[in-house]
């Protein structure tokens, strides 16, 4: 490994976290680059290994000159890069991706397998789907309503680590459990009319942190603002969440 002392001097520096290059941190790159003068330095610093390998050729597309990565230790990544663009060029990048990012469109396919049993199909992988509500405690497939609740639950835990990563906040241990009750359980399986709507969802997230409590706590409301499903969800049913740390 190159000697700290021999390491580039970076104009700017910003946490990317355990984001990779397709999830948002070219947006955070091409937003940092325009703090940092043109011939200057900007340094990511990353917990995402695949970075290493995809920021070099989007270096090299855009004008930019990677300089160095390096691994640190502990799965903590540093990238050098130094500016090559000038503003207005640079300002247009960051435009032209910002309206990609908000025009994308997540596109999905649904085909029934089985009399009780859903294949969804997206992007490269697909996965299986029971009927809307399963009571039985032994059922071979996650009902679509239990993937609608994994979906939050998930959500949320991601949104969480994002946050955290990117504020150097560290999460030894991080999980949550999720119970979600209906306004009427029996319209949901067809055997009688009412509303089937999510009625109420109680969701606990269990952390241990050697940080503040309070930095744990912020960043927690903040991953609630970063979250679709949670913002989606809080619109049309009563969520109580819950943040512990242990």
């Amino acid at each position: 490994m190159m000697p700290s002392d021999a390491w580039p001097e970076a104009s700017r520096v910003f946490e990317g976290g355990a984001m990779d290059c397709g999830s948002g941190l070219i947006l955070l790159i091409r937003k940092n680059m325009l703090q940092v003068p043109s011939g200057g330095v900007l340094e990511i610093r990353s917990s995402e290994p695949t970075v290493e390998s995809e920021l070099p050729p989007w270096c090299r597309m855009v004008g930019h000159e990677h300089l160095q990565s390096i691994e640190t230790g502990r799965g903590v990544w540093r990238h050098w890069v130094r500016r090559g663009t000038e503003d207005k060029a640079e300002q247009a990048e960051l435009e032209a991706d910002k309206r990609k990012a908000q025009e994308f469109k997540w596109g999905l396919r649904a085909r029934r397998s089985t009399e009780l049993e859903t294949t969804v199909y997206t992007r490269n992988f697909s996965w299986h789907s029971g009927v809307a509500v399963d009571f039985d405690r032994d059922g071979q497939l996650p009902s679509s309503l239990e993937q609608l609740f994994g979906a939050l639950l998930a959500d949320v835990i991601n949104c969480l680590a994002l946050r955290c990563s990117r504020q150097t906040i560290l999460l030894d241990e991080l999980e949550g459990t999720l119970n979600g009750t209906l306004n009427n359980s029996l319209a949901a399986t067809g055997i009688e009319e009412g509303d089937s709507s999510v009625k109420e969802i109680k969701l606990v997230v269990y952390v241990t942190s050697p940080a503040d409590s309070t930095e744990v706590t912020q960043a927690w409301e903040w991953a609630l603002l970063d979250s679709p499903v949670y913002q989606t969800l809080k619109k049309s049913c009563e969520i109580e969440t819950r943040i512990v740390n242990i």
